[in-house]
């Protein structure tokens, strides 16, 4: 069993607004890919209602898995991967006081997935959109963050992303 993590709702809310920012940032590859597709533009906003003090319900469920539909229905990668973004951003808020390393994709797969939209766009590197994400992390981000273990193996090359990301933010700034 794993032990408990203390959260609180304005931790919630630091985390979603992290992911809202971060899954914001490349919302343009999937408008780009399905321009009358409002679901991942939903998802995101969803989560920024709840980082502003809005309620943790339905709004958030049902957006992120229609962004995750979404994400199915584009034609291409760099759009899944932002609708993915915007799927994780409605997600933040329901990361779990669950010492699992699991948990970590809840603060940083919107993060993980903008970056990998980024780099399918630009067909190269993600190292700049990944030190933006980090600068975009505020101390309270980053100390739910430091409450869990490491973010886990596996995941192709989102879970990579995440990882790097991880270890970016738990070591700080260099």
């Amino acid at each position: 069993m794993s032990a408990a993590v203390a959260l609180s709702t304005e931790d919630l809310r630091a985390v979603a607004g992290f992911a809202a920012a971060s899954a914001e940032t490349v919302l343009g590859s999937f408008e780009a890919d399905q321009p009358d597709d409002p679901r991942p533009r939903d998802a995101i906003a969803a989560a920024w209602a709840f980082a502003r003090g809005g309620e943790r319900g339905k709004a958030l469920r049902d957006t992120a898995w229609a962004a995750l539909k979404a994400a199915q229905e584009a034609h291409t990668a760099a759009g899944r991967e932002a609708a993915r973004a915007a799927m994780a951003a409605a997600g933040a808020a329901y990361l779990h006081p669950l010492a699992k390393a699991t948990q970590v994709k809840h603060i940083l797969g919107a993060g993980a997935h903008a970056a990998r939209a980024a780099e399918l766009v630009a067909g190269g590197s993600a190292a700049d959109h990944l030190a933006r994400t980090v600068r975009r992390a505020t101390p309270e981000v980053v100390d739910v963050l430091n409450r869990y273990p490491s973010a886990p193996d596996g995941g192709g090359r989102v879970g990579e992303l995440t990882r790097l990301l991880d270890a970016a933010l738990r070591t700080g700034p260099e």
